[in-house]
């Protein structure tokens, strides 16, 4: 696989506007970041805490409608080491109504990827948007049987029997990600290989759990010659604007919170470079989390030609 190609494709695949990925370098390891596509999500859903009018307000001013947002999907394909590694796995077809949902197999084709080139995976989390693409028959069955997929212990013992008592959430969506993740586990339970709290997956592909979206939530930090990125599943970002969840998640992150202390998005010079499972396309999904005392502010990156 040579991702260095894989962002100077002259066309995208037949049914994109614009290529659905984006390649990069953190020190020597290799980063792709694939988009599965987006999901139409009511506001309301995405900020829960957030006063409704405050919430209009915000999407009138960034021009976006009121009834039903693009939630982005993404997934990061990582090499390092000479091993593959996919963080996530985007939604699958558990959502025949979300046509624009779910692409990975043909995203990965897109992208010169074979599903058998991958040797690991690294799941954040195990809601259905993060894990549902390993049940898609389009990719099930492609990849190798060595496959080796990394997630939290606690993630693993949580969805043996959640307990959704502390959330708000539609009520159908308990069902469906139940559903979901006891189907991932009974499919793929010979090949989990569960961490307590960290464990690196390859040279300098590091999995941490943090806790707080689930209770065995994970980051994924790359680090080489220097340079770092933080993929933070779990959480969306949108333009300049900070919604009160990500403010709150990030400031989580910072102060050691959830289940593991110590942990800073505040690197030095008071940002750190970062991509999101749900950040909007059109900044790539890389960019900064600029840190000044207890604000916090996605900064994204230009694009790189």
């Amino acid at each position: 696989m040579s991702l260095d190609n894989t962002s100077h494709l002259s066309r995208p695949e037949p049914d994109e506007l614009t290529q659905s990925r984006y390649a990069l370098r953190v020190g020597e390891i290799d980063v792709l970041v694939i988009s599965d596509g987006v999901m139409p999500l009511a506001p309301e859903v995405l900020a829960t805490n957030a006063d409704q009018a405050v919430r209009v307000a915000w999407l009138d001013d960034m021009f976006l409608p009121r009834e039903l947002l693009d939630w982005p999907v993404n997934v990061v394909v990582v090499r390092s080491g000479g091993r593959t590694v996919l963080i996530d796995a985007g939604l699958g077809v558990e959502f025949p109504d979300f046509p624009r949902a779910g692409r990975l197999a043909l995203r990965l084709e897109a992208a010169g990827i074979d599903p058998a080139s991958v040797t690991d995976v690294v799941l954040t989390h195990l809601h259905m948007d993060h894990v549902g693409g390993l049940l898609a028959d389009g990719l099930r069955g492609r990849l190798r049987p060595d496959l080796r997929v990394h997630l939290a212990t606690a993630e693993a013992e949580f969805w043996e029997s959640p307990d959704f008592s502390h959330t708000s959430m539609p009520p159908e969506v308990p069902d469906v990600l139940r559903s979901v993740a006891s189907r991932f586990l009974d499919e793929y339970r010979s090949q989990l290989r569960p961490f307590e709290a960290e464990y690196e997956v390859a040279p300098g592909v590091v999995v941490s759990r943090t806790g707080g979206h689930t209770p065995g939530h994970s980051v994924v930090r790359l680090a080489s010659g220097g340079d770092r990125l933080t993929f933070a599943a779990g959480r969306r970002v949108l333009g300049r604007v900070r919604p009160p969840r990500l403010v709150q998640r990030l400031r989580t992150l910072s102060r050691g919170g959830g289940s593991r202390p110590g942990r800073s998005f505040a690197g030095a010079g008071g940002d750190r470079r970062a991509a999101g499972g749900h950040c909007t396309c059109r900044s790539r999904s890389v960019g900064r989390v600029a840190v000044a005392g207890d604000i916090f502010r996605w900064v994204p990156e230009w694009w790189k030609y």
